[in-house]
């Protein structure tokens, strides 16, 4: 086919030798299969940001930060060069997660290299070699989803436990490997110890799961895996081995009405920035 604009700088660079045809679109980027000399891999060719149905949402944006203090100022205010920089932060965010949970071993695909906004990275595949289903075109029995559910707690809790919260987990953005499932899609990745809702992020993200395992495993729809998994972590006793049952006591203490309050304009301002 014939090479997208975006992606032609990588051609010129050597690092993409042919495109093969076009994955997929979705709300944040282009998905194309590519050939780098012998292999396959996948470009995903980000999306400005007028034509992203998926916004910089207040909520994520919380905790990033970037070093130099006239790129902040810029951002702060919104100018030309401020929203390059966003984008750059924005693009560099699922870069730095992927390099980083790849190294705790989370199952993700291994990134390559990031340039002109076109990130270069594995292709999953399924165990005869074609691009991997969604979670959500998978076929699930009982025992089946179980097992994907189990693994998938696993993951979000190596995640955390490197500091790293996916933020929009669900059934459309994990692909399904001859070995089981592989989370994808970063970009909104939150930073656990910076950001005031990332219990929430994490919560959210948990439940996403059990909600849509429990089509399954009807059980699954009032276990409480997600809450577990972050009182263990702000209590600092989260590892990668930590037994999970789904279950919490009930709390006794009062409810933190400053933090609901943050949580609500958090939102305010993110449903603002839609309109």
């Amino acid at each position: 086919m014939k090479t997208p604009k975006r992606i032609q700088p990588l051609v010129e660079e050597g690092l993409i030798d042919e495109v093969l045809r076009q994955l997929m679109s979705g709300k944040e980027a282009t998905m194309y299969v590519v050939r780098c000399g012998d292999e396959i891999r996948c470009a995903k060719v980000y999306k400005e940001v007028t034509q992203r149905s998926f916004h910089q949402a207040v909520a994520y944006q919380e905790g990033r930060r970037v070093k130099n203090s006239r790129q902040a100022r810029a951002m702060e205010k919104g100018t030309r060069y401020g929203r390059k920089m966003a984008e750059e932060v924005w693009q560099s965010a699922e870069v730095d997660a992927l390099y980083r949970l790849a190294s705790a071993g989370v199952r993700v695909p291994t990134p390559y290299i990031c340039f002109e906004g076109v990130l270069l990275m594995e292709l999953v595949t399924d165990a005869d070699g074609n691009v991997a289903p969604r979670l959500n075109d998978v076929e699930l029995n009982r025992d089946r989803a179980l097992a994907f559910h189990a693994m998938l707690l696993q993951q979000v809790v190596l995640m955390l436990c490197v500091g790293v919260i996916h933020g929009d987990l669900s059934e459309y953005n994990i692909l399904v490997d001859a070995q089981g499932p592989v989370i994808i899609d970063l970009p909104q990745a939150v930073n656990a110890a910076s950001s005031s809702v990332a219990s929430t992020m994490l919560e959210r993200d948990v439940t996403n799961l059990s909600h849509f395992f429990s089509n399954f495993v009807p059980e699954l729809v009032n276990s409480q895996y997600g809450e577990e998994i972050w009182n263990l972590y702000q209590a600092g006793l989260l590892t990668p081995d930590s037994p999970l049952n789904g279950r919490v006591a009930a709390p006794t203490e009062p409810v933190d009405i400053h933090a609901v309050i943050h949580e609500i304009e958090l939102a305010r301002q993110e449903e603002d920035q839609r309109i």
